[in-house]
């Protein structure tokens, strides 16, 4: 997992005003937003200027002509605060929203262009929970908090200069008492901010051992460790619950500071407020004014807590968005791309790799040439690196030294459509999404005809999708669960076969498949292969004998290169390597 930020808490508007560049095509509804609700909440604050006027006046005459004028005034106000408050929450939904869906969107499209090591490394479950609950968070802030921080200073601004116009001594004594609470939200902001990251942190790291244990739910229940996995939950939980509980107890007592301040002074105002009327300093209506706008007062300052809170919850969560935005695209397009490859063959000059937290290169100077048309098999060792390189061509990692070549032409001078649509790449764990059986074949590539999928079904020997009970319309669910890890496998090879491609990358094509599908997969494969040039990671020895070539790969380097006759006759790392398998019988290895 990511770091937790470890920026001083106190730059929580700095980091909330990196968020312009949403804000901004969204700015007339944020304007309309704080407008109507300033507007509305003074609105309730000449109320008590109204309430003083009918004390001083019909009240303390006993005339009641002036009444009506003063009580059609009172529903003016209430009536101008209701409609201001129904166009705040009208703003509030194309603003808050649209800000919403505009950094998930952006933010979705940058994930696709990281590179594959940037999803080794990151847990899924922090994702998640950035694009859920963190971009929830933001979304209450700027549709509530951010217009109530400024709506309530202004309120306050205003109240305070009407207080300090009725009876400055008064007045003063309530200015006096915010000096406390400027210092109590000081420190507020300080530790809640820290509190607050430490729980959204906690929240990804929840959330990834649900997915997991949700993707990994076969292998717990077949094990019998549901007690186990529920434990580590638990106390993945628990941990959860302490930092919430942590950051409830730090609101809490500025809740308390917010709450008992306020409570004092109005002791303070009623007891010199009956002195100021006694000697005749002000009327009993302006008492009344005084108390009832400092009664409106109290609330934006007891609110002030709440809303600090919230910011400081979104500026965190700002800063966690951000963590996944600045990370920089690695693996980008060339400025000045080549007109386009020229053939497909494939060849490595003296690669090297080396993962970004490892030590040591995985590939030590591969040198290897697959010659256009040709089916070339990458033997070795667990460990060796056949997958690795086999991700090198595609350029779902780039080279860290040397070239890798595709018709002469170096892979990086190739943009990633030129690149990708050239070469498609099956994998080994076949990975499918919660659609359609033909949503998932055509994923692979546009415009996919249906004589296309039928052929890809036949090649894949993928006709099991014909008997699902809505055929291709079929909707496999997550992961592709409801299949036989055969039946997914063949999906997944279907897929890397439509759109024809030039050139075929396929780890491991036969794994988890029985004898008489292997049979048939073999023949589909050979015709397939006949006419385009592929590399196939081998792990099982039959799989060489679709190839034209074979390359065994030994600590990070290719030892040998030729066909699997001449490697049989004359490379004992070969022969051992291939005599591993159970699948192995004299007749084949004389083949």
């Amino acid at each position: 997992m990511t770091a937790p930020d470890q920026h001083h808490p106190t730059g929580a508007a700095s980091t909330l005003l990196r968020l312009r560049r949403w804000t901004g095509p969204h700015r007339r509804w944020f304007v309309l937003m704080i407008v109507t609700a300033s507007a509305a909440m003074l609105a309730q604050s000449f109320v008590p200027l109204v309430i003083g006027r009918v004390v001083d006046g019909p009240i303390r005459h006993h005339d009641r002509s002036g009444l009506l004028q003063l009580a059609a005034l009172a529903l003016v106000l209430g009536i101008a605060e209701a409609a201001l408050f129904w166009a705040r929450r009208r703003a509030m939904a194309d603003a808050a929203l649209g800000v919403e869906t505009d950094i998930r969107r952006d933010l979705y499209a940058h994930i696709q262009r990281l590179p594959v090591s940037f999803h080794d490394r990151f847990p899924s479950g922090q994702l998640v929970s950035r694009f859920t609950s963190d971009l929830s968070t933001l979304r209450r802030f700027l549709g509530f908090g951010f217009v109530f921080l400024i709506a309530n200073s202004v309120t306050t601004v205003v109240v305070l200069v009407l207080l300090l116009h009725i009876h400055l001594v008064l007045g003063m004594v309530v200015l006096a008492a915010m000096t406390p609470l400027v210092v109590g939200t000081r420190q507020f902001e300080l530790r809640y901010s820290r509190d607050a990251r430490r729980a959204q942190d906690l929240t990804g790291d929840l959330a990834t051992s649900v997915e997991e244990s949700a993707l990994g739910i076969r292998v717990i229940k077949s094990y019998g460790r549901r007690p186990y996995m529920l434990r580590l939950f638990l106390g993945e939980a628990e941990r959860l619950r302490g930092a919430e509980m942590r950051k409830l107890t730090t609101l809490g007592w500025f809740w308390a500071l917010l709450e008992g301040v306020p409570q004092l002074v109005l002791a303070a105002v009623v007891g010199g407020g009956v002195l100021a009327v006694a000697h005749g300093s002000i009327t009993l209506g302006g008492l009344v004014a005084f108390v009832t706008l400092y009664l409106r007062l109290i609330w934006p300052l007891i609110s002030l807590g709440w809303l600090l809170a919230i910011m400081q919850e979104a500026a965190s969560a700002t800063r966690r968005i951000f963590e996944v935005l600045d990370t920089p695209p690695t693996i980008l397009d060339p400025d000045v791309p080549a007109p386009a490859e020229r053939g497909t063959a494939v060849r490595f000059d003296n690669v090297r790799f080396r993962f970004a937290d490892a030590e040591t290169d995985v590939l030590r100077g591969v040198d290897l040439e697959i010659r256009a048309g040709e089916t070339m098999a990458l033997v070795g060792a667990v460990g060796s690196g056949k997958t690795t390189l086999t991700a090198l061509v595609p350029r779902l990692y780039d080279v860290t030294g040397g070239r890798l070549l595709l018709g002469g032409v170096d892979v990086r001078d190739l943009t990633l459509d030129q690149l990708r649509h050239a070469v498609t790449t099956a994998f080994e764990d076949a990975t499918l999404f919660s659609a359609s059986v033909r949503e998932n074949l055509v994923l692979g590539r546009a415009g996919i005809s249906d004589a296309d999928v039928a052929e890809a079904i036949e090649v894949a020997q993928a006709d099991f999708v014909h008997e699902l009970p809505f055929g291709l319309e079929t909707r496999i669910g997550e992961q592709g669960l409801s299949l036989s890890g055969g039946q997914r496998q063949r999906l997944a090879r279907a897929r890397a076969v439509l759109g024809r491609p030039r050139g075929r990358v396929i780890d491991d094509p036969r794994s988890a498949h029985d004898v008489h599908t292997q049979s048939h997969l073999e023949s589909a494969l050979r015709r397939v292969l006949s006419s385009t040039t592929a590399l196939l990671v081998a792990h099982r020895p039959s799989t060489v004998l679709l190839a034209d070539r074979v390359a065994l790969l030994q600590d990070g380097r290719i030892a040998a290169v030729g066909t699997h006759r001449e490697l049989l006759d004359t490379v004992p790392a070969y022969r051992e390597l291939l005599a591993q398998s159970s699948e192995l019988a004299p007749a084949g290895l004389a083949r």
